[in-house]
């Protein structure tokens, strides 16, 4: 169980440490039902969750070729490649290559639990050229494409003072193959994993009340994962989502999210849409 807010202080900063290549891909008992659920959600909103430019053909390749490699590698026992295609044992899940030629990342998205956004150079810096997001918390992402880091970004308080410049920083400095990790958190009212912009939270419609609204309240983190593509100079972004329910918790959880929701500046609450849960959670415990 990944519960950041209990190391670290409630700052906004990058927070991200070395990732060993060897555990970029994290698989777990859920693989069969997250990917049947990709699979279902890039059948019927293939526009909401799957988004490319042309400019990016080469560096989808360049991705489903590394996580092929990484996934033949570290989990044989699950992933084996015929002439022309994948087949995941686990998931009975079979793709050929030929018919993904053209979005190479859209296979790449369906083949693991976790979701991709693949950023390449441009003259306006690292911009997002392609992505594979089937479980979004709350934002679009046919409204990023195209777009540089500092306007992905915008809507961060605080991005432009506190996070523009390393960020920057890293995506220029970051080595061939080299790898990073970092974890984000929020709070929702649904497990969920597929949160679009219209299933917002809304504190006069919600049911949530101090006495009980905490049995329907999930901790939701993001493993995110960097990784310099060494042939594009693109860099890939992975997000690997996992929801808790605030019941699983234990007492020391507990004290800790309190205090990182008692410091939590309200520009950050707002962002997260984190009222009202944060007041019934505060209330509660």
């Amino acid at each position: 169980m990944y519960l950041p807010f209990t190391d670290r202080e409630n700052t906004l900063r990058l927070g991200l440490k070395p990732l060993d290549v060897s555990d970029w891909i994290e698989i777990d008992k859920d693989l069969r039902v997250q990917l049947k659920l990709k699979e279902q959600l890039l059948r019927d909103r293939f526009s909401e969750v799957f988004v490319s430019l042309p400019s990016s053909l080469a560096g989808q390749r360049e991705t489903l070729t590394v996580l092929l490699e990484h996934l033949l590698t570290h989990f044989p026992h699950i992933y084996r490649q015929h002439k022309n295609g994948i087949e995941n044992r686990i998931s009975g899940q079979y793709w050929t290559l030929e018919e993904f030629q053209n979005h190479p990342l859209d296979l790449t998205g369906r083949l693991v639990q976790e979701d991709f956004c693949l950023m390449l150079p441009s003259s306006e810096g690292y911009r997002l050229e392609a992505a594979s997001v089937c479980f979004p918390l709350r934002w679009r992402l046919r409204e990023k494409l195209g777009k540089p880091l500092d306007q992905i970004h915008s809507p961060v308080p605080g991005y432009a003072e506190t996070l523009k410049h390393p960020v920057d920083n890293l995506f220029e400095r970051l080595k061939p193959n080299a790898s990073g990790l970092r974890f984000n958190w929020s709070l929702v009212d649904t497990p969920k994993l597929f949160l679009p912009p219209s299933q917002r939270l809304n504190a006069n419609e919600s049911k949530l009340t101090a006495d009980g609204g905490g049995e329907r309240i999930w901790v939701r983190v993001e493993r995110q994962t960097l990784r310099r593509l060494q042939k594009s100079r693109g860099v890939l972004f992975g997000i690997r989502t996992y929801v808790y329910p605030l019941s699983h918790l234990d007492a020391d959880a507990l004290q800790h999210l309190v205090l990182a929701l008692r410091q939590m500046p309200p520009e950050t609450q707002e962002y997260k849409q984190i009222e009202p849960l944060r007041a019934v959670v505060l209330n509660q415990l």
